[in-house]
């Protein structure tokens, strides 16, 4: 069951369901309106690149009206990612198996399980109208990623239908919403570091053409990477992982 106030609209096959939210939310559809569906024809990631979306496996996407500055609603991604890594840690027999791999893989044993993507509508006054949060998950398989690790839950033993994992991942979604509402982006921050990839680790990024490197010292306000190299920080606030073979930034 979802928690109140959330209705979920269900499709057999659909293009996107981040697309068809984003339709609803143009026409006034409420905040906690949740499309899904069993297969997608027409995923897509970030960057616009495709996401394989084969049945079995939990497409969503959610709308939220959080009412804030756009700079604030970026961090509405690690919301996201810490109430996914929440509702696997309680999947599966050891939680210290999830990670969180910034700025929007979970990974489970260092491969890539679920990911999600934040599209946001902003009003005439500049203030976030919109978020629709897509969300995808493998649950009985794993589409292959050149050169770098998936999994499923089913390659872990562990069997679950898609509208259960829906309603599973919706209600830790709508609590730390409302953490992350009533208490700021902190709380949601300490959560996603106790339990983020490669922290403190030297990483490379790249961005555009430009190549970063240096140790991932923590994570700033709208959720940005702070970079340690040679004693000062860099902000950075998007990029794809290139030092590692673990799940890559891409994807949804």
């Amino acid at each position: 069951m979802l928690p109140l106030g959330y209705r979920e609209i269900a499709f057999e096959t659909i293009g996107s369901t981040s697309d068809e939210a984003r339709r609803l939310a143009g026409l006034g559809a409420d905040h906690g309106t949740v499309v899904w569906a069993l297969e997608q024809i027409a995923g897509h990631g970030r960057r616009g690149r495709v996401w394989a979306s084969p049945p079995g496996n939990l497409y969503c996407s959610v709308i939220l009206r959080p009412d804030c500055a756009l700079a604030a609603a970026s961090e509405l991604s690690m919301v996201a990612a810490v109430a996914l890594g929440d509702t696997l840690a309680e999947l599966l027999p050891h939680s210290d198996k999830v990670r969180l791999k910034w700025p929007n893989d979970v990974l489970v044993d260092g491969a890539k399980i679920a990911g999600m993507l934040l599209e946001c509508d902003t009003g005439a006054d500049g203030r976030v109208d919109a978020v629709v949060l897509g969300i995808g998950m493998n649950l009985v398989s794993a589409p292959q990623i050149a050169r770098y690790p998936t999994i499923s839950l089913a390659d872990l033993d562990i069997f679950i239908e898609p509208e259960a994992m829906l309603h599973r991942v919706i209600g830790h979604l709508d609590r730390w919403f409302t953490q992350w509402q009533q208490h700021g982006f902190e709380p949601v921050r300490a959560a996603w570091l106790d339990v983020a990839f490669q922290l403190g680790h030297q990483i490379e990024l790249a961005r555009g053409e430009e190549i970063l490197s240096g140790r991932f010292a923590d994570i700033g306000q709208g959720g940005a990477l702070l970079l340690e190299n040679e004693g000062e920080l860099v902000s950075v606030f998007g990029g794809e992982w290139t030092t590692n073979r673990s799940a890559p930034a891409s994807g949804l």
